[in-house]
């Protein structure tokens, strides 16, 4: 049975341009010219999708969208605006438009954008149908708390849209973890998930990355490249630690977001983008907007929705859930024939330290912990929790009690028949390294910053210390 569509736009030319382009994909449509017939259609038919016009003789299509998010949650309502304004789509997005598309119709970006929000209606009648399904984000963002709960909600409800969201969170509290819970939901699903680091990617060659080049636009461009935005096409494109971006590369994210095409390096042709923007940063972009590192225009176009992902001291009661959930992974991992045990006594502990590093530092403790268990129960000595004893305090207490891990080096040995200079050495990196994260709340890029080395340097020690 074809699916059906409302349309609600009070001019006839409109109407009747809807019609033959959705008709020619095989689509039922219905068209009405104001809100109360909207709203009476609504009431005795049922639709995959809506498109209204934003300006109605009998109301605003805020209103309509509204309605149809309090009524018909399920069902995609996509707004038609006039040309150039954004911010009346901003405002549709916020009040839970699956997407908008701007006067005069691009008759191939009203396409995509129909089939686009199809195949997010098919995804839920096929969930719907199919209960036992196991939806991915469920899997992946473990624990029963409420405030966790409250997030799987919220993720629900933004995978329906195609709106920017920016995710913010503590380092390590699955930022990005969120961000694919989103994609795999969204009618964006069948698409490709890119996530970059723009901390970790150097300034010179960060257009080239996002954007592309063609050969020849600069030294060492012997070869045409995609870049990330062109590779996430029909997916998702995900921008952690977005607040590291540079000045001058902000304004040109600001261009592509507005105008949706990219222009690579050298090239003299924009070619269009159809990817979804999810970006996330550890850093509190309103301070970084006063500090004017961060341009507060770019900001509120990535920052249509927020999610703020919750840190783990304040879901402690998830910590057994998530404990249990790594160990089956890494039993996976390491190909072994049953899932590590670890002691209540070292549950117990886990759940009482407050982890500055938040998921990420329970996963590299428990990693730890395995190699030093011996294939035996994880015990509290394994854990190795005496030497984070500053988790537990108050952040500005914090820098004063980390001085104290590096102490002065040349009186914490004896020459002799033991003694190793190489294994001296590294206890000192390893402890300076441990410092550093500590005080950038394991940060890696602010890490490396704190300890005057680029990000892949950081990255290669913590590797040969044994420190991720």
């Amino acid at each position: 049975m074809p699916d059906k569509v409302l349309i609600v736009d009070d001019e006839p030319d409109i109407r009747e341009l809807l019609d033959i382009t959705l008709g020619r994909m095989s689509l039922v449509t219905e068209s009405v010219g104001d809100l109360a017939s909207a709203y009476e259609l609504l009431e005795k038919k049922t639709f995959s999708l809506c498109l209204t016009d934003m300006r109605l003789p009998d109301g605003d299509g805020i209103g309509l969208v509204e309605h149809i998010q309090a009524h018909f949650p399920h069902m995609p309502v996509a707004v038609i605006t006039a040309h150039g304004n954004t911010e009346t789509a901003i405002k549709a997005l916020k009040s839970g438009a699956f997407d908008f598309v701007s006067k005069p119709v691009d008759l191939q970006k009203l396409r995509d954008l129909v089939s686009a929000a199809l195949r997010l209606t098919g995804q839920q009648t096929n969930a719907s149908s199919e209960p036992n399904t196991a939806q991915p984000f469920h899997v992946n963002i473990s624990g029963q708390s409420s405030i966790i709960q409250e997030l799987r909600a919220q993720i629900s409800r933004l995978a329906r849209s195609q709106a920017p969201v920016y995710i913010n969170g503590e380092s390590g509290s699955g930022k990005e973890l969120a961000a694919r819970s989103i994609h795999l939901q969204s009618a964006r699903a069948h698409g490709p998930f890119i996530a970059v680091n723009c901390g970790a990617i150097p300034a010179e060659l960060m257009e080239s990355e996002l954007f592309g080049h063609i050969k020849g636009s600069f030294t060492g461009a012997d070869k045409d490249k995609t870049g990330l935005f062109q590779t996430a096409a029909g997916g998702t494109l995900f921008l952690d630690e977005v607040a590291d971006l540079p000045l001058h590369m902000q304004v040109k994210l600001l261009r592509v977001i507005q105008e949706k095409s990219v222009r690579p390096v050298g090239s003299q042709v924009e070619y269009p983008t159809d990817v979804r923007i999810l970006s996330a940063s550890h850093k509190n972009l309103a301070e970084e907007i006063n500090e004017q590192r961060f341009r507060q225009d770019l900001y509120y176009r990535i920052n249509v929705i927020e999610l703020s992902v919750p840190s783990l001291r304040e879901r402690c009661e998830d910590i057994p859930d998530i404990v249990q959930q790594l160990l089956s992974r890494f039993a996976i991992d390491n190909k072994l024939n049953e899932t590590p045990e670890i002691r209540a006594d070292a549950l117990d502990m886990l759940c009482k330290y407050s982890f500055p590093g938040n998921v990420r530092e329970l996963e590299n403790i428990l990693q730890r912990a395995l190699t030093l268990s011996e294939n035996k129960p994880i015990v509290p000595e394994n854990l190795d929790l005496s030497q984070k004893t500053t988790a537990a305090l108050p952040v500005q207490n914090l820098q004063q009690t980390t001085q104290t891990l590096v102490s002065d080096p040349t009186t914490e040995f004896k020459l002799g028949a033991d003694f190793s200079l190489e294994q001296h050495l590294e206890s000192i990196e390893k402890r300076a390294i441990e410092q550093a994260l500590l005080e950038s709340r394991w940060n890696k890029t602010a890490a490396a910053q704190l300890l005057g080395m680029s990000f892949r340097s950081l990255r290669y020690r913590m590797k040969k210390l044994n420190l991720e």
